[in-house]
């Protein structure tokens, strides 16, 4: 009986031993991690969208390689190949179609780059569909005998991993160019939510939160979530009195931000009650309005964000698997990392354009989408016609 008792209790031991070294490794790896993301936000637009890239092409990489069979791929040399080959098709889709007016509008300078880009922005579509065609016709002819079922379904494979990462990163990458703070503070708030739930359930956990993903409690969830909507609050006060970080940017050049601010970057005053005076000596209290933005998405951040963890949680048991990758140290790969961060950009972006972008047309989205479609010639022509109506429009109140 002692002899079991000893052994139980060593157990414990070991078993608290490797929680407390398992612990100490995913911090170190999320020091790196913030770090990096955090170098990132500082040297601007393009170096974001950069880092948005690099986390697309791991992601692809661990989600190319779950379904992967060695044994059939030595049987088909060039079929890895292929999978790029779409990935980096979709890639130039994706992004020339969200680049293509800040690329205009790097380039309005150069007579010569402006022709070329406008030429290659206008058969854009063109050129991404026949790359897409190419590889089809590729596929199909690699089709081999007693290996149709694989190939099939690495094909389905492989475009849904297509949808998956380029729906998550053109709603990313959209964000960035609104300004920085649309992109930063979502993507902060689920990294606040995760380290939260983390350790709120390594000290406190005790009641299971859901079956697909046994080591979250309903300990975590809670902690992790009040703590996320006061980060949201607080963040949002913070950030959005930076202006490099509230402009949005015109163009693919990496200088820094000056604008005017936003009306929701603007503080506003509001007095408060005699009774906080009495408590707190407080008269005022200054808030952003973007503030009562950043508490919708806070919201959002700790009550749904979290179930693409538990969708992916449910994935990883369906392929029997603990991990997508080994990429991050005491994380697992980078997809891993990601699951929350796919469901918070698409609410981002749609929240944004739905509640905070004005629905009427500005003099400036007018002349964005003059200089995108227009040809020099016809935006001469443009301005010729313009004055000519102006002159008249004068010419008449006189």
């Amino acid at each position: 009986m002692r002899l079991f008792r000893r052994s139980v209790e060593q157990m414990e031991v070991i078993y608290d031993n490797n929680k407390y070294k398992s612990m100490l490794i995913r911090a170190y790896s999320s020091i790196w991690m913030i770090g990096g993301f955090a170098l990132s936000i500082y040297m601007g637009h393009l170096y974001i969208t950069a880092m948005v890239v690099v986390i697309q092409i791991f992601m692809a990489k661990e989600l190319f390689n779950l379904l992967r069979r060695a044994h059939e791929d030595r049987h088909l040399p060039g079929f890895r190949l292929l999978n790029w080959h779409f990935f980096f098709t979709a890639m130039l889709f994706v992004y020339g179609r969200l680049l293509s007016q800040q690329l205009v509008n790097t380039v309005t300078s150069d007579k010569f780059l402006y022709k070329l880009v406008s030429s290659i922005i206008k058969y854009q579509m063109v050129i991404c569909y026949s790359l897409y065609i190419a590889g089809f016709m590729w596929f199909i002819l690699t089709l081999k005998k007693k290996m149709y079922k694989y190939q099939f379904g690495q094909y389905a494979w492989t475009h849904m991993i297509l949808i998956v990462v380029f729906t998550q990163s053109s709603f990313t990458v959209a964000n960035i160019f609104e300004g920085i703070f649309w992109f930063l503070l979502p993507a902060t708030l689920i990294v606040i939510n995760d380290i939260a739930a983390y350790f709120f359930g390594f000290f406190f956990g005790r009641t299971p939160l859901i079956k697909l993903s046994p080591k979250k409690t309903w300990e975590g969830f809670i902690g992790a979530s009040v703590t996320t909507i006061i980060s949201a609050l607080l963040l949002a006060n913070i950030m959005g009195r930076f202006e490099w970080l509230t402009c949005p940017r015109k163009d693919l050049s990496t200088g820094w931000l000056h604008c005017d601010p936003d009306p929701l970057f603007r503080p506003e005053s509001y007095t408060l009650p005699g009774w906080i005076f009495r408590w707190f000596h407080w008269k005022e209290v200054s808030i952003l309005p973007v503030e009562w933005h950043a508490l919708c998405l806070g919201l959002f951040a700790s009550i749904i964000a979290p179930f693409g963890g538990f969708f992916a949680s449910g994935f990883k048991r369906a392929f029997k698997i603990k991990d997508f990758g080994d990429s991050i140290p005491g994380h697992g790969g980078i997809t891993d990392r990601m699951d929350c961060q796919m469901v918070m950009a698409v609410f981002a972006y749609i929240y944004h354009q739905s509640f905070v972008v004005p629905q009427s047309f500005s003099v400036e989205m007018i002349l964005d989408q003059i200089l995108m479609n227009l040809t020099l010639e016809e935006q001469k022509a443009l301005c010729t016609k313009l004055g000519q109506m102006l002159r008249e429009g004068l010419h008449g109140q006189s």
